[in-house]
């Protein structure tokens, strides 16, 4: 089964790919860049873009009725490494015991030059 996650409530694919696909047992959302949906306005710097990469993969859950505490895998794109222990205190403040495993990686560029993309695994 193979059910796709849409909603308003994040930015919407702008190419072809799905915001999030749910398998039954796992959904797999896109990677999550700080649009915010409602503007299409990117906030500066990197608390309040990891912000709302975070809303972003919330509202998709919501849609796929789960939380962030179904998240057991993420990975972080970011633009510059050194934004690594700041995008990480926004971070740790979106999950709780136990974390999810998650990968973080320095890219050279993301879409419309943010500053962060964050992906997510979620489990039923």
């Amino acid at each position: 089964m193979k059910k796709v996650i849409a909603t308003a409530a994040a930015p919407g694919a702008i190419g072809p790919y799905s915001q999030a696909i749910d398998t039954g047992t796992f959904v797999y959302a896109s990677g999550q860049i700080p649009v915010d949906p409602a503007t299409g306005n990117i906030p500066e710097g990197i608390e309040a873009q990891t912000a709302q990469s975070l809303a972003n993969v919330r509202a998709i859950l919501a849609e796929a009725g789960l939380t962030m505490d179904n998240v057991v895998k993420t990975t972080v794109f970011l633009a510059d490494m050194n934004h690594f222990a700041a995008m990480n205190g926004v971070y740790a403040a979106a999950f709780s015991e136990p974390y999810p495993a998650r990968s973080a990686v320095a890219v050279r560029t993301l879409p419309k030059n943010v500053l962060v993309e964050i992906e997510v695994i979620a489990i039923r």
